[in-house]
């Protein structure tokens, strides 16, 4: 059983699309003018209107929340609008697609750098991602991932961004999702990748290390530390998962103390109500009901271990065609209003 495996979110669906004309005209100009401009000027998480708790992270005024708050108030339905801007409002993770990793990197960290922040991306491109299930796919060989790896460093520059590096890798080599045959180059990739992205000046790079309901600190450091966990900044727990703030950190704690004290850090995108126990037990992952909507992003965490609490998941995309919900990454507007509501 899969309790997390990444059929639960998968590539948001426009990036790999639409990226290079939506980021070209975010990041094109700082004086009123262009699409992105526009956009910021009717979208509640416009740059330069920033909730003061999503330092120092970057919110997309152009991002599929805000969008749907603009539908809302054109729709006159404010009490929607008011529910989605609990979304919108808040920085979350960019997820870089396959084909043009330079433009949007470059992009994305282009339109945080003048909004004064930096950028949160997820790389999830690694080949024979996700076992075949929901999120399938990723690059076709190792050859092509580092070219794709090469672009995203080249587009993050000396840029400021925090990495989230491949959600579920290393978990797939520990529970035998993936085949033996490419345990080895995968290792390497991983290994590869945070010494790359730690070239850059203003890069800092998490490993992902799975979540609390899945597998234990002393079945994951060992691979943590052949994917390169030395060399990052330390580890993302919880991604796309729905386990507590207080068990993904006492999680996160036993896995630390493994790994030579590194720091990590914590989705809180959909954690608000924790794990989902009803149903199906190999769906509890994939668009469960009456899930809420955790912490909101922030670095101030009081403890010195947590560096933030993140939203890497998109809240309000779904995790697969499940429980009636569309393809993985599309954005379900009635998922992202159940998750709202059920936030305290």
């Amino acid at each position: 059983m899969y309790g997390s495996h990444y059929g639960r979110f998968g590539m948001r669906g426009a990036v790999a699309v639409g990226a290079a004309l939506l980021l070209a005209a975010c990041s094109s100009s700082g004086d009123g003018d262009g699409e992105g401009s526009g956009a910021a000027g009717k979208n509640p998480a416009a740059v330069g209107q920033q909730p003061k708790g999503s330092d120092p992270y970057w919110v997309n005024p152009d991002g599929n929340a805000a969008e749907q708050v603009a539908r809302y108030t054109e729709d006159d339905d404010g009490k929607n609008a008011g529910l989605i801007r609990r979304i919108a409002e808040q920085p979350v993770g960019e997820w870089i697609g396959p084909d043009n990793p330079e433009a949007e990197a470059k992009g994305f960290t282009e339109a945080a750098a003048k909004a004064d922040r930096e950028a949160l991306l997820v790389l999830y491109n690694i080949p024979h991602r996700d076992c075949g299930q929901f999120s399938k796919g990723g690059a076709a060989d190792g050859n092509a991932y580092r070219t794709w790896l090469e672009g995203v460093a080249k587009g993050i520059g000396d840029r400021g961004a925090t990495v989230i590096l491949e959600p579920d890798a290393v978990l797939h080599l520990v529970d035998g999702c993936t085949p033996q045959e490419f345990h080895e180059e995968r290792f390497d990739l991983l290994k590869g990748a945070v010494e790359r992205l730690k070239q850059l000046p203003g890069t800092k790079v998490y490993l992902d290390a799975g979540n609390a309901g899945w597998h234990t600190p002393d079945a994951l450091f060992q691979p943590l530390e052949q994917a390169g966990i030395g060399a990052a900044d330390g580890f993302a727990v919880n991604t796309s998962n729905f386990q507590t703030t207080a068990v993904s950190k006492d999680f996160g704690k036993r896995l630390s103390a493994k790994v030579g004290n590194k720091p990590f850090v914590i989705d809180t995108s959909r954690n608000g109500n924790g794990p989902y126990t009803g149903g199906d037990p190999e769906k509890t992952w994939c668009n469960p009901p009456g899930r809420a909507l955790g912490e909101t992003p922030t670095t101030s965490t009081g403890d010195e271990l947590v560096d933030a609490y993140l939203w890497i998941k998109r809240p309000g995309e779904s995790d697969g065609d499940c429980r009636g919900g569309p393809k993985a990454g599309a954005w379900w507007p009635e998922y992202a209003l159940g998750l709202a509501r059920g936030t305290k």
